[in-house]
């Protein structure tokens, strides 16, 4: 299964695994169950006026969206590395610290120890047997040789040279059972000491893997760091419903045609939000998404553009992690802005998704990532006739310019939106909470929330307070 099913918030895996950051960077890197453009974060929220995305340049101090997520997609790398080597050098001590406890230093040094241990045993029971022979050697002379009570008979000269004899090879074999007692303690004392040695050494390979694990430690905190910064996730950065959003439009697109969809979007918080984005794409849905998970994806045939009361033309919304520059938005007001999605007459037939989320940051530091989205259907229908189908006309790539702020239209509403009444409404996000959800549509609900995130770690980051 793609690793990006694994990062759903809902799995439970850990509050690292679910963060936004890799949930993000395992869909742009998978592709598998999100097969959309992703339309996420311009790399920073603009203060002067934007170019369009396909000219658009980065500032002199400032990495261009390919250059930032390759760094993004770099410093996550070195934590997974971190998190792996750390994850084989528990199982490494685990399978030592199992040797320790089933004393497995090696079969030849068992055996051995055992065999060392067994001989030790024996030639000291011999030398036990030795010594008690010669005990009963030395007292049947003794008692031969006293001087005999009257009326017995004295010893003969045969039997005291049988008994002399008799204690000569007691000493004899004391003496050889004293030697191979040395022998096998020399032995024994050996094995002991391989043995010894052998977990001995165990305990040493122990100390390295936690000097190791020491070191993968420090090389994981350093790499988390780095992404946090990088990303500028602090305390305050987090997942609300400040901004909500509500995308509606046309239920039914001819392949080869454009529709224009209507996207609210509100500040539900009780303040001004400084800086308000709005990310947005749209996809066809494969019928199957079991030949998804088995390593195909489906392509991608549909381009989105956008435009407002600020932004008159309609420009693109690219995979370079462009979004809508909403500006700021008073509280309680909304901006309204139109998505053209162009589909691509080869597009199959079948079902679509065009999907919108939020994202804000404050002059004060404060910023967040919406946890609500909102999604629209629509049904894909052939364009295919007896007469030939015009081509859509691509939209230009002018420069748009980002007015200040008024009070006119919404309401002091956004630099770019225009006024609605629309109640905006939307769904919770993909954190498991909506079990009706497609496959699909919640891996691109990862993705939104995941451009979300990048979008405030890049303003934060060009702007030195990460």
């Amino acid at each position: 299964m793609p690793a990006l099913l694994s990062s759903f918030p809902d799995q439970e895996k850990g509050s690292r695994t679910v963060k936004i950051r890799r949930i993000l960077a395992t869909a742009v890197a998978a592709a598998v169950t999100t097969p959309v453009v992703f339309l996420s974060a311009a790399p920073a929220f603009a203060d002067t006026k934007p170019t369009p995305a396909s000219t658009q340049k980065p500032a002199a101090d400032e990495d261009g969206p390919d250059e930032d997520f390759a760094e993004y997609e770099k410093l996550i790398a070195a934590v997974e590395k971190a998190e792996a080597k750390i994850k084989a050098l528990d199982a490494e001590r685990d399978g030592v610290e199992k040797k320790i406890a089933a004393d497995d230093i090696g079969q030849a040094v068992k055996t051995e120890r055992a065999e060392a241990q067994k001989a030790l045993d024996a030639a000291t029971a011999a030398k036990t047997a030795a010594d008690e022979t010669l005990a009963k050697a030395e007292a049947a002379l003794k008692k031969l040789l006293e001087t005999p009570a009257d009326g017995q008979t004295p010893p003969t000269e045969q039997q005291k040279a049988d008994a002399e004899k008799a204690v000569a090879d007691a000493k004899k074999a004391v003496e050889a059972a004293d030697a191979a007692k040395g022998a096998a303690k020399v032995r024994n004392d050996a094995a002991v000491k391989a043995a010894t040695d052998a977990m001995v050494e165990l305990f040493r390979q122990l100390g390295r893997i936690d000097e190791k694990l020491k070191t993968a430690k420090e090389e994981l905190a350093a790499a988390e760091k780095a992404l946090e910064e990088f990303e500028g996730t602090d305390p305050e950065c987090k997942e609300d419903r400040s901004v909500l959003v509500d995308l509606t439009g046309p239920k039914k697109i001819t392949a080869g045609t454009s529709a224009v969809f209507s996207l609210s979007i509100k500040n539900n918080s009780q303040r001004t939000l400084d800086s308000v984005n709005a990310l947005a794409f749209a996809t066809n849905l494969p019928d199957d998404w079991e030949d998804v998970l088995e390593g195909e994806k489906p392509e991608q045939f549909i381009t989105v553009e956008w435009t407002g009361a600020g932004n008159p033309h309609w420009s693109p919304i690219t995979e370079e992690f462009d979004s809508i520059e909403v500006g700021s938005l008073a509280q309680g007001k909304k901006a309204d802005v139109k998505l053209r999605l162009t589909l691509d007459p080869k597009i199959p037939v079948g079902k679509g998704v065009a999907f919108s989320t939020g994202a804000y940051e404050n002059n004060d530091g404060s910023c967040g990532i919406s946890e609500q989205y909102s999604n629209a259907y629509f049904d894909i229908v052939s364009g295919k006739t007896d007469k030939p189908q015009p081509k859509p006309t691509p939209s230009k790539t002018t420069a748009t310019p980002t007015p200040a702020p008024t009070s006119g239209g919404n309401g002091n509403t956004s630099q770019q939106g225009g006024s609605s009444n629309t109640p905006v409404k939307g769904s919770l996000a993909a954190t498991g909470a909506n079990d009706t959800l497609p496959l699909g549509l919640a891996a691109a609900a990862a993705v939104a929330l995941g451009a979300g995130a990048l979008v405030v770690a890049r303003r934060r980051k060009a702007d030195g307070t990460a």
